[in-house]
């Protein structure tokens, strides 16, 4: 009997270490490849290996993420260039609220740094201030 339960077992670590991984591109064309209906879906898992369990999920899946994208529920991932021109349109805009606010005449530029505002304003006494609260003039 422990010989039946430890032959199982050895089966059962082959099956885990052989076991087959897909990619997205091959997920893809096997679920198109069922949803096309030129051969059955139990005929197309026995020719790709796969239990048809496991085809419907990834179906599943794939409509699903399809809907989303359709309904426009996904987030894109931002390239650097993007996030780059977002950036200096922000320094932009808080340079011309800080010359609404103060004046032209108080407000000095500043390099843009990955730390502080780009904008940094002198006060009457000549101290240099980046906190928004710090750059309303007092009463």
């Amino acid at each position: 009997m422990s010989q039946a339960k430890s032959a199982e077992r050895v089966v059962r670590d082959i099956r885990r270490k052989t076991r087959r991984r897909f990619s997205a591109e091959e997920k893809i064309r096997i679920v198109l490849e069922g949803l096309r209906g030129e051969e059955s879906i139990a005929a197309l898992c026995r020719r790709e290996g796969l239990n048809p369990n496991l085809y419907y999920r990834w179906s599943k899946e794939f409509l699903e993420a399809g809907k989303k994208r359709l309904l426009g529920d996904t987030t894109r991932e931002a390239t650097s260039t993007e996030v780059a021109d977002v950036r200096k349109d922000v320094a932009a805009l808080k340079q011309v609220v800080a010359e609404l606010v103060l004046g032209p005449s108080v407000v000095v530029s500043a390099p843009p740094s990955r730390d502080t505002d780009s904008t940094v304003t002198a006060s009457a006494t000549g101290r240099r201030c980046a906190s928004p609260a710090a750059r309303r003039p007092s009463r």
